[in-house]
């Protein structure tokens, strides 16, 4: 039992290395954006969820500083006990506005959100559905929760059926948790057929609309926008820190369902409130979603671009089937996606490699502004063709 208790650590950290999976910052020295300042060096930005490049938008940026000078500069505690301002409602009824639902909640972060609700929804009498490819807090928050957890193949309606009819009658509750734009892919859920099977089992649905939210459907709203879902029954979770350009998250839902959450979601009631600047920054960028449209209509008109560019002078580079702004490519293993990562670079792209664990196979993530020049996805698309095969 002698020795150093730490050992393992250095030794943890070489497999990690020998792995190519080993991941370390890359500084920005100025605002987000299409193009940001990377250790010294102007680079054109394919690696933000900035979709609609409001998070150095000077609106966003008065919005917050107006905020902090009037209310400081944190929450000082949870909203329960000291630190609620009449900010964090009014972002709260502006998210339900948008998601056209009864009530919302503001979370500090939406990793937060997804550990509280899911924590506060099932418990170790109950069953959880996940999606294998669902992000890491969405598996964090059924593994916190106790319940029993099945993971069903990736977007398979059928696996997800079968396992329901198999364990369904097993338990009490049952919630199924779904990413609705999946982060390091790019492909949209089958949510149509996710809410019909919810209601033929009796399950709850949970949607993380982290990467959906101002991007998809006719104002914004996302996925369940995007699908005509409206007024169906099931929890919304997202994120203001991607396409609404600050920090936090979300659940919009019933009303019934946000009061039992500020009543039961731990990751809630004793969690710091979302700081003032941030809360009014969110509050910008959803006025900006709703007056807007032509910034979201420029986003989908630059994916459609790179797309057909891609298809034109690339016809051998095999993106991931995507109907987001989130184009990706595999690599064969993490070494290559390291290589990859660096000759876009070197052409002034920042477009990093995404390596395992984080998913099953290495890649290069491409993600699209709506703040994006043509020539800006020229050069990437010129830094792609430098590749050759």
């Amino acid at each position: 039992m002698s020795g150093n208790p730490y050992s393992w650590l250095e030794q943890s950290l070489e497999t990690i290395h020998r792995a190519d999976w080993y991941r370390t910052v890359q500084t920005i020295q100025s605002r987000p954006g299409a193009t940001v300042v990377l250790e010294g060096r102007e680079v054109i930005n394919f690696a933000s969820n900035d979709y609609l490049g409001l998070a150095g938008d000077e609106r966003l940026v008065m919005a917050a500083a107006a905020a902090l000078k009037e209310f400081g500069t944190g929450s000082t505690g949870s909203r329960l006990l000291s630190g609620h301002r009449q900010l964090h409602r009014d972002l709260e009824e502006a998210i339900a506005f948008l998601k056209q639902t009864e009530d919302a909640v503001v979370f500090s972060s939406g990793y937060l959100t997804n550990l509280g609700v899911i924590n506060a929804l099932v418990g170790k009498r109950d069953l959880i559905l996940s999606d294998q490819y669902n992000h890491s807090s969405l598996k964090n928050g059924a593994s916190l929760s106790g319940a029993a957890i099945i993971e069903y193949r990736h977007c398979n309606v059928e696996d997800l059926k079968i396992q329901l009819s198999q364990s369904r009658q097993n338990y009490r509750r049952c919630l199924i948790l779904s990413d609705s734009v999946f982060s390091m892919d790019g492909d949209l859920c089958p949510l149509p057929a996710l809410l019909e099977l919810a209601d033929q089992f009796g399950c709850m649905l949970l949607l993380d609309e982290a990467h959906a939210t101002g991007v998809l459907g006719e104002t914004g709203a996302g996925c369940v926008e995007h699908f005509g879902c409206g007024g169906k029954q099931l929890i919304q979770i997202g994120t203001l820190s991607k396409a609404l350009g600050s920090l936090g998250g979300y659940v919009a839902g019933s009303a019934t369902l946000i009061d039992y959450l500020r009543n039961r979601a731990p990751s809630w009631i004793y969690t710091t409130a979302l700081s003032p600047a941030d809360t009014a920054a969110a509050l910008a960028a959803l006025k900006i979603v709703l007056e807007e449209p032509p910034r979201r209509i420029q986003l989908w008109q630059n994916v459609a671009y790179l797309k057909q560019e891609v298809q034109r002078h690339l016809p051998n580079l095999k993106l991931l089937p995507s109907e987001s702004p989130i184009l990706c490519f595999q690599l064969s293993n993490a070494g290559d996606a390291l290589k990859v990562g660096e000759h876009l670079k070197s052409y002034g792209i920042f477009a990093p490699a995404i390596r395992p664990p984080t998913v099953p196979t290495s890649r290069i993530r491409i993600s699209v502004m709506a703040t994006h020049k043509l020539e800006h996805i020229q050069k990437l698309v010129e830094a792609l063709t430098a590749l050759g095969d």
